[in-house]
């Protein structure tokens, strides 16, 4: 697979007008995980409102990743771990309550599971704690009451003109300290200075050793377009604004007509013609080992070999369970033949090592899958880490296998 890295953006792009993902979209995603494609969800929304749809795409089996606050957080999906982070200094905190009040608009922020704000009844700030399933608490006196730094504010107000007006005043009144955009027509936020989604995304991508051409990036707002055009493929929702169509390499349909399903579908499609003939590899496995034991080539490419096997009659234990043996086959067979694609024509891989973790058990009547990834490429070896799945993701086995390379006679 050509790209590492899908980032989505989440209202208005994942999810779809009743703020739900539907079962294609879910299906697209996880398909494009077990092709090694991680997934990172990058929204304006705090941390704790986008934990349920993390758990529920599966991010954390498969090492995804959380952009929140508009950018900045970036937490992993997998243990919680905070990776990077920029907070507004409570200094400020103050200053842009008193504005706030001059102006008769409420302000808010969140902590963890809470939502503070220093009014009691507004329908927009009960809309966003209900969409985040936050907790209202009120503070009249906003800016005492904060005990820690926040990482974004924000005020609220249908007065679009007087809103305009102090956005236009705060970017200049606190340039080079914070930075104010609109999110929505009655949002406007505050964060920390140099902070937005394709800033964090560009973060993540060095703490990942990743290239942006490596990233597909989909989103439907005005907030989304550097993070759209930081990514090697960006693609613009068919509910989204001209502006953001115009920045973006496709456009794809609208968030109520799977949107996000059909451009992953898209990707895995042209991917699946640029490989090798999956076709042809699987009919020539007839009558050997492979073939004998089930296996199945699901994805190859120079770097990234995938095959299954059933944990069946020939492949498990007299207790019913995966055999530690037809696991050692299963990583050699896909480092075997990542290698050879690795190899010059005059060229041949021996195979000289191999050593297995055995982590958990599979059982009959499953599906095992065997992910190989080209650990180190030498001009007279190749190392490749091969990591076995059940089904459900669950980790059976890590191995890692060495071939010599040498020159045919």
């Amino acid at each position: 697979m050509k790209y590492k890295l899908l980032v989505l953006d989440v209202d208005g792009t994942l999810l779809d007008n009743s703020h739900e993902i539907t079962e294609r979209t879910l299906a697209a995603i996880l398909k494009i995980q077990q092709a090694g494609v991680r997934v990172v969800l990058a929204s304006g929304r705090p941390t704790y409102g986008l934990l349920s749809i993390a758990k529920k795409l599966n991010l954390g089996n498969y090492g995804g990743f959380i952009i929140s606050y508009n950018g900045c957080q970036i937490i992993s999906a997998q243990n919680g771990e905070i990776l990077f982070e920029r907070r507004i200094n409570p200094e400020m905190l103050p200053y842009l309550e008193r504005k706030a009040e001059k102006c008769g608009f409420p302000i808010l922020t969140y902590h963890d599971d809470i939502l503070i704000t220093n009014t009691a009844d507004n329908t927009h700030i009960e809309h966003e704690a209900l969409l985040n399933n936050l907790k209202i608490v009120v503070e009249p006196e906003f800016s005492i009451a904060m005990d820690f730094a926040p990482c974004k504010c924000m005020i609220v107000s249908d007065d679009e003109d007087a809103m305009r007006e102090l956005e236009d005043h705060w970017s200049k009144r606190l340039s080079g300290a914070l930075d104010v955009f609109r999110s929505e027509k009655y949002f406007l936020e505050i964060v920390p200075c140099g902070i937005d989604k394709a800033t964090t995304l560009s973060a993540l991508l060095e703490i990942l050793a990743v290239k942006p051409d490596e990233v597909v990036a989909i989103g439907d707002g005005v907030c989304d377009v550097s993070m759209l055009q930081t990514a090697g493929l960006s693609v613009a929702m068919g509910n989204a604004q001209h502006s953001v169509k115009v920045c973006a390499d496709r456009v794809t349909a609208t968030n109520d007509e799977d949107g996000v399903a059909v451009a992953i579908e898209n990707i895995l499609s042209y991917e699946d013609q640029q490989d090798v003939s999956l076709v042809e590899l699987n009919k020539g496995t007839k009558n050997t080992l492979m073939g004998n034991l089930g296996m199945q080539y699901t994805y190859v490419s120079n770097e990234r070999i995938e095959v299954t096997m059933p944990v069946d009659n020939r492949t498990r234990q007299p207790f019913g369970i995966l055999h530690g043996g037809a696991t050692l086959a299963l990583a050699e067979t896909v480092a075997g033949l990542g290698s050879v694609l690795n190899c010059n024509a005059d060229e041949v891989p021996v195979g000289v090592q191999v050593s297995g973790n055995h982590i958990s058990s599979a059982h009959q009547g499953d599906t095992v899958r065997a992910v190989g990834s080209l650990v180190h490429k030498g001009r007279s070896s190749h190392v490749w880490n091969v990591d076995i799945f059940t089904s459900t993701t669950k980790l059976v086995s890590t191995v890692r296998v060495v071939n010599n390379i040498i020159r045919k006679e």
